[in-house]
């Protein structure tokens, strides 16, 4: 199948497309749609990647993937949360970089115990007028006291996994599509996708 995703993100592309193996995923430039901005009002991961998925799906009229993912910590009640991206921003549009808003999470997080945490991944893909499907997982970690690890990008070096021994950024890119958020998101809508393409 050949599917939009909902960015014009070149690297969430990147990271998307080997994480569903015989499906040709398109950047909405390749099909003729120039870079706009959606803005993105739910209050859900679901909520948004339901937004972006229909958006781009109504401008191009093909089946469209949307991403929403964040990072909840469970002693900040939730948050960065679905404001992930934009942590730490002060209008709530320009974006700190990555070090920058890792290095605010964990001064927010000083003489916490309750180091829990989650990156969250929902996908919606929407592939007719009010149809779609979506998925919502999850990659439990613990925060670390100090960066760790030098590939992946966003949280990824403040995320520890206790059952690997690493830090999500010290992972190869094989061990992270097995076991991330969106790894495991992709791998149930890659079951789904099987299921619906021979009755679409």
């Amino acid at each position: 199948m050949e599917i939009v995703i909902a960015t014009w993100n070149a690297h969430k592309a990147d990271e998307l497309r080997p994480l569903f193996p015989g499906h040709r995923l398109l950047l909405p430039s390749e099909v003729g749609l120039a870079d706009c901005d959606i803005d993105e009002t739910g209050s859900t991961y679901l909520e948004n990647a339901f937004i972006k998925a229909e958006t781009v799906f109504k401008l191009c009229g093909r089946p469209t993937l949307a991403d929403d993912s964040g990072l909840s910590v469970a002693a900040l009640n939730g948050a960065p949360g679905i404001k992930s991206a934009r942590y730490g921003s002060a209008d709530g549009t320009t974006k700190l970089d990555a070090s920058a808003r890792n290095a605010l999470l964990l001064e927010h997080m000083k003489g916490q115990a309750d180091r829990r945490c989650a990156f969250i991944c929902c996908l919606v893909l929407m592939y007719g007028d009010n149809r779609f499907i979506s998925v919502q997982e999850t990659c439990p970690g613990l925060l670390t006291e100090v960066p760790r690890g030098f590939g992946g990008f966003g949280y990824d070096p403040v995320v520890y996994l206790p059952e690997l021994g690493k830090t999500v950024a010290e992972l190869t890119p094989e061990e992270k599509n097995r076991i991330s958020h969106r790894g495991r998101a992709a791998s149930r809508m890659n079951r789904m996708l099987s299921i619906l393409e021979p009755n679409k």
